[in-house]
């Protein structure tokens, strides 16, 4: 039986305008420019140089603006663009970084070539045929990030079949794949993390010992190495500790993630980053700016806008030239809302990280991690009366450049707990103690998450187990039993 039922439900809705200030502000500053550069070859009325004076004729254009208006009306719902937001964990790095403005030319630049091109390039010189190509390029186009291949070979035979009417079967792609296997770095193009290792250590020189060792466990004792459960495979393969220690240590040589060898600048695999900010310190006073190093100034194309301008003046030949009317001022109009979207974009990103400066004021003055108060983003949002996800955005992917160090916004944000004594403290130094506590156990007897309970209880830190199970884990430390070690 059908049950019909009306329902309201209220949606906010927002501009193409506020869209792009959304999609700008989760822009870091690795990839604006090339934003930038996207956006003045799409819109001819969009130029480089300093701003001009007010465009003329806007009082003559209500009739035009109208019509436009109506075409533009299709408006996207704020849930498309704040559901399922994804706040990224991020690992510290510290450069080395100068406060001197002539300085300011070494700020890290990732660069290279990326990686899927990498391994095309590889390919195609091992091809035969144009056909060859085609199919590695698209098995390529497969390879994620880590490079592996995650799609079914029988997956893309319909796929290629279907969208590019290319009839193949699974021995020609394997055939092929095996081909990209063998391409740099060593372990590209496996399936799973058995086929990664194992792909990489056929490379080495199986007459070694432990290098064979290593094969036959990684191919028959995959499970168990991986739960770490040495001493069943021990007696199973019939070696003794010092064996199994050169297993242990050729295999760690490996790279499970073969895709973060080559640089990328635009992938998660880069090694260098581009601050967003630039924090310098002038006698007891900080400055803090934003890092506009190879960001143009933007205006709109006079020749554009003085021909919206003349059509507007000339009412018949504005009649006759509707359509041309139309594509020039929405392309005027697109210029305009960039360029605001850019002016907006500088200053909500700097109103942030003024408020975060002056809620760790004691932190930036000396970079001393114990400084560093509890913070969240509701802290912030509240210092600038910006709405949460705003601030969420603004701390997503951007780095700041400081006297001590290159960190990623997300580095102040922690939650807060109190002591038996009273004080609030940051998860973080909460956090610190375990890795103090986890870098100096016994590797044959690792600490579990019991005993962790136990030494932070008796430091003054009244912490539920389980708690101490989620920190460990963001700090991707695994369980006591997968840490133990053969010395």
């Amino acid at each position: 039986m059908l049950d019909q039922k009306l329902q309201q439900k209220l949606l906010q809705k927002l501009s193409p305008q506020q869209i792009q200030m959304i999609k700008l502000l989760e822009v870091p500053a690795m990839q604006l420019e090339q934003r930038i550069k996207k956006e003045l070859e799409e819109n001819p009325a969009l130029e480089e140089g300093p701003d001009d004076d007010d465009l003329p004729g806007e009082e003559e254009e209500d009739e035009i603006d109208q019509e436009q208006t109506d075409r533009e009306q299709d408006e996207f719902a704020l849930d498309d663009y704040l559901n399922d937001e994804d706040i990224p964990d991020y690992r510290l790095q510290i450069n080395n970084a100068s406060r001197d403005d002539e300085r300011r030319d070494e700020i890290p630049y990732a660069a290279g070539s990326s990686f899927h091109e990498n391994l095309i390039q590889q390919f195609n010189l091992r091809a035969d045929t144009e056909r060859e190509e085609t199919l590695g390029e698209y098995i390529i186009g497969n390879i994620d990030d880590d490079g592996y291949l995650r799609r079914e070979v029988e997956n893309m035979v319909d796929d290629l079949a279907f969208l590019q009417n290319i009839t193949t079967d699974t021995d020609e792609l394997k055939a092929i794949l095996k081909i990209i296997q063998d391409l740099e770095p060593a372990g590209v193009g496996a399936r799973d993390l058995r086929e990664c290792l194992l792909l990489q250590i056929e490379r080495k020189d199986l007459s070694v010992p432990s290098v064979a060792l290593a094969k036959t466990v990684l191919t028959d004792f995959f499970e168990e190495f991986s739960r770490r459960h040495y001493e069943k495979i021990m007696v199973r393969m019939g070696i003794g500790e010092d064996e199994m220690k050169g297993v242990i240590d050729e295999v760690l040589k490996l790279n499970p993630k073969p895709g973060g060898t080559i640089s990328d600048p635009y992938s998660k695999t880069a090694q260098h980053i581009i601050p967003d900010f630039i924090l310098e310190q002038s006698d007891s006073s900080l400055e803090l700016s934003l890092n506009n190093r190879n960001i143009p100034e933007l205006k709109v194309n006079r020749g554009y806008s003085e021909m919206l301008e003349s059509y507007t003046r000339d009412k018949k030949a504005g009649k006759q030239n509707r359509d041309a009317i139309l594509f020039v001022k929405q392309k005027l109009d697109a210029a305009k809302w960039f360029i605001d979207a850019m002016k907006q974009r500088q200053n909500t990103l700097l109103l942030t990280m003024n408020a975060i400066l002056e809620y760790q004021k004691d932190y930036f003055a000396e970079g001393d991690d114990t400084k560093l108060k509890p913070m969240i983003l509701k802290d912030v949002a509240e210092m600038t009366g910006l709405d949460i996800s705003t601030v969420s955005r603004v701390a997503n992917s951007k780095y700041i450049q400081t006297h001590f160090g290159i960190y990623p916004l997300k580095f102040f944000f922690s939650e807060g707990m109190q002591t038996d004594a009273g004080d609030e403290v940051s998860t973080r130094e909460i956090k610190r103690i375990l890795q103090e506590c986890l870098s100096n156990e016994d590797k044959r007897k690792p600490l579990t998450d019991e005993k962790l309970t136990e030494i932070l209880q008796e430091k003054g830190y009244q912490i539920a187990r389980r708690t101490v199970a989620k920190y460990r884990e963001q700090l991707n430390i695994p369980v006591a039993r997968m840490r133990k070690e053969i010395k």
